[in-house]
Parts: C-alpha cells; sequence; structure tokens
C-alpha cells in the first residue's frame, strides 16, 4: 500500500444542518482512513452544537473563505442550502480541495456548469452526492436491467410516497429561491436514478404538474379557535399537543434550531407547515422523454402516511418492479406466467445503507482507489430535468431541455 493510501484524510464539512452532521459527518468520524478537522457554517449556535456531535474536536468557521485559508484539507463535504451549493463548491475547488457535493449539485445547469468549469480548471474529484446510487436495492435493480434481463427499457416510472416530506413545508426547502424548487431538491435523486438506470440517454422534453393541495390554510386537521392562532412554529403552537402533523424536533431547546439559533440568522425548522409562507409542491408528476425514445414519469407526493419508493420498467422482454421499503424486485418475463422475486438484505446506515456507502465511495476515489462514477456531468442532467420540470409547471408548458443550455 502506498504512504498516499495509508494517509488519514483532512476534511471539512460546510453547512452543519442535520444532514451534513447525522449522515456524512457521522459516517465519516466512524472511519480510520479520514476525518473531520473543520466545520463551517454561518450560525455560530449551530457550529457549537455540530462540533459536539463528532468524536474529534474540529476548528469552527463562520467564514468559508477563512477556513480555506486557514486549513490544508483533502475534502469538502457541501450540506449547505442547495442555492449555496456552487459558490461553495466553486470556493473549494478553486482552493485545490476535492469535494462531496450533496444532491442537487446546483440549482440550474448553469450553475452545474461553473462547477464542472472549476473542478476542471483545478484537476479535482467533483462527486455529486446520489447515495440512492447505492442502495442494495437499487443497485441489484441496475444490474439486472444491465444484463438484459427485461431486454431494451422504453417506458420506466417512479412513485414516491414520504411521509417525512410535509416537513418540507416547515424548512428552508419550501422556497423556490433557496432549493430551486423540489422538482430539483427531491427530484434530483430520481431523475439520475433514471439516466443512470438507462445508462444516461440525453433528455429531451419535460412536462410537469404540481401543486400544493393539502398543506395550507384550509387544510388544517382540527378545529380552531376563535382569537387562537395556529403556529407559529410547532413547538410554540397552540395546538402542539392536538395537530397529528405537529413537527416535535427532540430537545429543540438544546438543539442546532434552538432559539438561540433563531436569534443568529432567523431560522427556524418548525415552522407550521399549513400557514407557513411557501412556493413549493406537496406533490407533483413530471413526465421525461429521451433522445431514444423512452418515456419515464416520477411522481412525489408529501401527503401521506407512509414512505416508499416505487419502481416498475418495462421492456421488450419483460418487466420489473421494485420497492425500497419492502427491499423487493419482482420480475415478470413477457412470455411467461413465471414470477421471479429477489428480496434483498437489510443493511445498515442512514438510507437504507446507502449513506454510508456513498460516503465510503467518495474516499476511495479521493485516495486514487476508484473511479469517480457520480459525476458532475451527471448531476447537471439530473438538474436540467428538475429545472425543466420547475419550468413547466410554472409556465404551464412543456419544455425542451435544450432551452436551459442556449441560454
Amino acid at each position: 500500500m502506498s504512504i498516499e493510501k495509508e494517509k488519514v484524510l483532512s476534511g471539512a464539512i460546510i453547512g452543519c444542518g442535520s444532514r451534513g452532521m447525522m449522515a456524512f459527518g457521522e459516517s465519516i468520524s466512524k472511519r480510520k482512513d479520514a476525518r473531520i478537522v473543520a466545520l463551517c457554517d454561518p450560525n455560530r449556535v449551530r457550529l457549537e452544537h455540530a462540533a459536539c456531535q463528532l468524536s474529534d474536536t474540529p476548528h469552527s468557521y463562520t467564514s468559508l473563505d477563512e477556513m480555506l485559508k486557514q486549513e490544508e484539507l483533502d475534502f469538502a463535504v457541501i450540506t449547505s442550502p442547495d442555492c449555496w451549493h456552487e459558490s461553495n463548491a466553486v470556493a473549494a475547488l478553486d482552493c485545490g480541495v476535492n469535494v462531496l457535493i450533496d444532491k442537487p449539485l446546483a440549482t440550474t445547469v448553469s450553475g452545474c456548469q461553473n462547477i464542472i468549469t472549476a473542478a476542471k480548471k483545478a484537476g479535482k474529484t467533483a462527486m455529486i452526492g446520489f447515495n440512492l446510487r447505492h442502495h442494495a436495492v437499487l443497485k441489484r435493480l441496475k444490474q439486472l436491467v444491465s444484463d438484459g434481463v427485461i431486454g431494451k427499457v422504453f417506458l420506466i416510472e417512479n412513485r414516491e410516497f414520504y411521509d417525512g416530506g410535509r416537513t418540507y413545508m416547515s424548512r428552508w426547502n419550501r422556497f423556490y429561491s433557496q432549493s430551486g424548487g423540489l422538482w430539483i431538491h427531491k427530484g434530483s435523486h430520481d431523475f439520475d436514478v433514471f439516466n443512470w438506470l438507462l445508462d444516461f440517454p440525453k433528455p429531451v422534453k419535460v412536462s410537469a404538474f404540481a401543486g400544493i393541495d393539502a398543506l395550507r390554510p384550509e387544510g388544517i386537521p382540527f378545529e380552531v379557535k376563535p382569537g387562537t392562532q395556529v403556529g407559529p412554529t410547532c413547538s410554540r403552537c397552540a395546538y402542539r399537543n392536538i395537530c397529528p402533523d405537529v413537527y416535535n424536533i427532540e430537545n429543540i431547546d438544546e438543539s442546532s434550531w434552538s432559539s438561540q439559533a433563531a436569534e443568529q440568522d432567523g431560522y427556524e425548522k418548525d415552522v407550521c407547515l399549513y400557514t407557513s409562507e411557501k412556493d413549493t409542491h406537496d406533490n407533483g408528476i413530471a413526465i421525461v422523454e429521451y433522445e431514444n425514445g423512452v418515456k419515464a414519469s416520477h411522481l412525489e407526493c408529501f401527503v401521506t402516511s407512509y414512505t416508499d419508493r416505487l419502481y416498475t420498467l418495462v421492456g421488450d422482454r419483460g418487466q420489473l418492479e421494485a420497492s425500497l421499503h419492502d427491499r423487493r424486485i419482482i420480475v415478470r418475463p413477457r412470455w411467461s406466467q413465471e414470477v421471479v422475486t429477489y428480496d434483498i438484505p437489510e443493511e445498515s446506515g442512514g438510507h437504507g445503507g446507502a449513506d454510508p456507502g456513498l460516503v465510503d465511495t467518495f474516499i476511495r476515489v479521493v485516495k486514487g482507489e476508484l473511479e469517480n462514477s457520480s459525476t458532475t456531468e451527471h448531476g447537471m442532467w439530473s438538474t436540467a430535468i428538475g429545472q425543466a420540470a420547475e419550468l413547466s409547471r410554472r409556465e404551464n408548458r412543456m419544455i425542451k431541455v435544450k432551452e436551459l443550455f442556449d441560454n
């Protein structure tokens, strides 16, 4: 083993919210070949709480420029709000730091292109955090498609029902200006899975329909008493004991989302999901046509009582069906009543074991043990579909993806 491979990599987390610390921070802190030496977040209270979650004692910075000047970093994990992915990634790459950017790569195609340019100029790894590619069910599904089990695929769909998605309406994700819209923030996962399963044909046309049909003031699921307002946050709401959608943050006064943290930047994580100001959707359907004629549809619904991603792929030799919740894949050959079922064993770690797999792959890429198979170009095409879906929904028209590259 070379000296470089034996080296303990020094990394930073940019954006110290739940995703940064509970997924990436926790996974990296368990490794022997990498450690987090620095944290960066503009909120000092959040920084203090984040530092306590790691076994090491990282340096804390409220300024990204200052951190990049002071620290000798091998990599940085970017988990800031989506609207900051582009500037944070470019700044790190310009300083010669490898980056893992949690999805989406950026909120626009032009932002993705700027990151791609910066990575090429720096000669450093820029990997996009598509953790679903590391989920055992989807890895097996990919293998079955690649092995030609159902022949040439011409139709693919995904239906995502996400009980926890309702909290998007309580968090920063509810704002189009910060997330690029939920077709980008959330849909980028699923659009990438389509692209990946199909071996990356270029998307050509996108149409999307979406709305806020339940998580609005008219949908409040209890009787509101005269003179007693709902909200403004779950932790301060007079109805928190009877609301079936209360967003309970455990020990909120002692967490990264305390009132002291809110005093720093005004951000509260548990704003009432019914009365909150918002301009994203709580449900929608997006349809994509690819250059090779494959048709794809993606449904996402955050008004539901359970969580699952359900995939169907149809080819000229058969059909595949998959459930991430049940960890099951069903194969239906075209000219047979035979049904083949694969039950995929449970794996430990966030997102069904996908998060640790993503972290492990990134570290091995930085060490030179693996090639980067989750590239910024892949991130750009996922964002392109999401951006086209947002435009389609908001402008009430079909979008040709090339429009996003002509500007």
